[in-house]
Order: structure tokens, then sequence, then C-alpha cells
């Protein structure tokens, strides 16, 4: 259960920030930190979601990973790229959750995890849910997905934390 303590590590710098600094975005274009937690919470939430749907599943789909999903795996994490969703989904996050409403959710995530850990390898792993970007992923890849989705954050949380 390693992969938690990036969670971990969000919510030991979320003390850090004033309000001021969680809300701040240095461009219109640009999200503040809260925005950015608002988002990965969101994201986990709806990744988990799916972890769950495959379990619901009847029929087991026979197709896989798109070429970047299957990189995405095999690397084990998001290239050191940003990544630009089309307009449509990307409406911006929420710019108002204070501290603590940012750490209860991070717990609620973290708590998600917890339960699905011992069983997700026991779903059946051809139970898939698609994925936009990265084809059919199955109930331990898409629970995956949500650290690799912490991870890849992590480098917009050190440049957002540079420009406060």
């Amino acid at each position: 259960m390693s992969n938690l303590r990036v969670i971990d590590e969000y919510k030991s710098d979320l003390q850090n920030y004033s309000l001021e600094q969680l809300r701040y975005k240095s461009a219109e274009d640009v999200w503040s930190l809260g925005q950015m937690y608002d988002h990965i919470i969101l994201v986990a939430h709806e990744y988990l979601d799916n972890v769950e749907t495959c379990t619901r599943e009847k029929e087991e789909q026979k197709l896989g990973k798109t070429e970047f999903g299957e990189q995405l795996y095999k690397m084990g994490g998001f290239p050191k790229i940003k990544i630009k969703l089309p307009d449509e989904l990307n409406t911006p996050p929420s710019n108002s959750d204070s501290h603590e409403s940012l750490m209860l959710r991070l717990d609620q995530v973290k708590q998600r995890l917890k339960r699905w850990e011992p069983q997700v390898d026991s779903i059946n792993s051809n139970f898939k849910v698609k994925h936009g970007g990265f084809g059919w992923l199955n109930a331990r890849e898409w629970y995956d997905l949500v650290f690799m989705h912490f991870h890849h954050h992590l480098r917009q949380k050190r440049e957002l934390e540079q420009k406060l």
C-alpha cells in the first residue's frame, strides 16, 4: 500500500498553503492549487467508480487498451508532458474548497482505495470499462490509474507552488 503515500504527501503539503495561496491563479488559463486538488480528487472518484462498475459487468470484453494506453501501463505512469483535454471535457475545477474540505475529500479517496485494494485483483480481468483515451481497462487498471494520475500531478503541483 505504499502508493497511498502519495495521498499523504498531498495532504501534508495542503497544510502549508494559506487560503490565498490555495486559490491563487497566476494566469486566467492556469489552475490554482485548490483547483488542481479538486481535479485529482474528482478524477480519483471517477476511476474508483469504474472499478466498481467492472464488478457489475456480466459480459467479458475482449477489446483492450489503445496504443497510448498500452504505453502508459508499460511505463507505469504518464509521460512527462502536459496533457490538455478538449474544451468540452475541460470544465475548470472548483476554486472554493477550504483546507478542511479538501483534506476530508482526500481522506475519502484514501478510504475507498483501501477498501478496494484487497479485492481488486479478484475481479474478472475481462470485465472492463472504456476510457476515452486509453481504451478498455479492467478493475486493476482503473485502480492503478488513480495512483498514476496522482503522481502525474505532482509536477504540476511543484510548478504552481513556484508561482506563489
